[in-house]
């Protein structure tokens, strides 16, 4: 689609309903829960399904407090824009440039995996060749048109979710007793390897900080949407689903893995979770499938990855918050310069990995161990924010919040509790200093920049208090 002139500072809408309902699809499904998952599964036993479902009741809050503020008022900054209005333009700087930061150090870690994958089959081709060429295709990809974004995602969503319910099918299938290649039947791996919770309650809070950032990702929904047609009612109704992807892809399938396969198996970890099951029922070829999988997964998230980079970078820069390069856009309604900025930053992270190995680059993802957290409490505070200076003004949200306050209150308990539990475990205490420090660093430039705007009259306050909300029916 062109744009005339006076839209050139604008995304476009290139995005269908069918696309929109995929991303928010894919951003639940990751290669953490084909693979990642086993960790999980061997800190807590059969329990993990109790920090999966813990999880995902936490997810679903957030996204309901994040899909009121989306639906009222449609923005690419997302929760980031939400922050600078309900809490002050300090708070949407920071935690803008967190996500930003988690994202682009995302891209390198997906890269790198899927290269890992395709070189194990072609050895000859160096893992930064294909670290590099998975990079270069993506970003072209995002470079041209949000409409390549869209098809990319789509067919990976597409992949991922047959895949699943592939998976699930089959289990079903071996537990019923009816699968013709081995011989297993019934759940009692559930409870037969000392009991369904072996390690104690203690070890089921363990695994939500394993389980939950295997969710994050859910919120990109409220971002893609905004360069589609009426994309209030698509986010009410992607969020509406949420429950019911959390259902079906985390916890049946987390279920049946820990039925049908010893959770304290040392070869749960090695081959990781779905490839185990597989091998475990003689499913033909496992490997290679798997790994087929696992590689759509990575390049999947890494493609979201850049894709929501490039969309925070272009939000910071449209409110002043990131070089005002950052918000141009070309004809076809794409930020480039955010896209290759995000892109130049991914791939120095990965300079890093290969010229420092285990070094520099596991500094920089320690560094992000503790953001998905500060989002979700930052979304949750925003939520309570709006919708309280929302009723002050008499506006009734059409999407709203469950119960609120009390489950916007008992969201934000739950969140630092887990931020809390996350510096207690000496194992997670290093990751939280580091992502602790950089949220420092961060909040002290944002405090100084947006402080040092507002004293010259080029940034709005963004208190509810003083403004009237901008709500955008549908």
């Amino acid at each position: 689609m062109s744009h005339s002139p006076a839209k050139q500072d604008s995304l476009g809408d290139g995005l269908s309903d069918r696309q929109v309902g995929m991303i928010s699809i894919a951003g639940i499904i990751g290669a953490g829960l084909f693979v990642g998952s086993a960790n999980a599964i061997a800190t807590a036993g059969p329990a993990v399904l109790l920090s999966y479902a813990m999880t995902g009741v936490l997810v679903l809050l957030v996204m309901r407090m994040l899909g009121e503020m989306a639906v009222l008022q449609p923005d690419s900054g997302s929760f980031s824009t939400y922050a600078a209005k309900a809490i002050g333009p300090w708070a949407g700087f920071t935690i803008g440039w967190l996500y930003w930061w988690f994202w682009v150090l995302l891209i390198p870690v997906e890269a790198i995996a899927g290269a890992d994958i395709l070189h194990a089959y072609f050895p000859s081709i160096a893992s930064w060749q294909f670290t590099t060429a998975i990079i270069l295709l993506l970003t072209v990809t995002n470079l041209f048109s949000v409409k390549n974004f869209g098809a990319f995602e789509f067919w990976f969503a597409i992949i991922k979710v047959v895949a699943i319910i592939g998976f699930i099918g089959i289990g079903i299938v071996a537990i019923s007793g009816y699968w013709p290649l081995a011989n297993v039947s019934g759940v009692a791996h559930l409870y037969n390897s000392i009991g369904f919770m072996p390690h104690g309650f203690g070890a089921v809070l363990t695994g939500i900080l394993l389980t939950i950032f295997s969710f994050f990702g859910a919120e990109v929904v409220t971002i893609a949407a905004v360069e589609s047609k009426d994309p209030g009612k698509k986010i009410s109704r992607a969020i509406n689903l949420v429950v019911y992807r959390i259902a079906l892809f985390y916890l049946l399938s987390i279920f049946l893995v820990v039925s049908l396969v010893a959770w304290n198996d040392p070869q749960l970890l090695a081959q990781g979770t779905f490839q185990y099951v597989l091998s475990t029922l003689n499913f033909p070829g496992a490997k290679l499938v798997v790994d087929l999988v696992v590689l759509i997964a990575v390049c999947s998230c890494m493609n979201s990855g850049l894709y929501t980079a490039s969309r925070m970078l272009y939000s910071l820069g449209k409110r002043g918050n990131a070089p005002a390069s950052c918000a141009t856009v070309s004809n076809g309604g794409v930020p480039r310069v955010a896209v290759l900025g995000s892109t130049l930053a991914g791939f120095v992270a990965c300079i890093a990995n290969y010229a420092f190995p285990g070094e520099v680059f596991a500094f920089l993802i320690s560094t992000t161990g503790a953001i998905a957290l500060i989002v979700y409490l930052v979304i949750a505070v925003s939520q309570l924010r709006m919708r309280t200076a929302m009723e002050k003004q008499g506006i009734t949200p059409d999407f709203k919040m469950w119960l609120f306050p009390w489950l916007t209150w008992l969201s934000i308990l739950m969140i630092v509790s887990v931020l809390g539990y996350m510096f207690y475990l000496p194992q997670y205490r290093y990751e939280s200093l580091m992502t602790l420090m950089v949220t420092f660093m961060v909040l002290c430039i944002g405090v100084y920049i947006t402080g040092k705007r507002r004293k010259q009259g080029t940034y709005r306050t963004g208190r509810l208090a003083k403004e009237k909300i901008q709500v955008v029916r549908h």
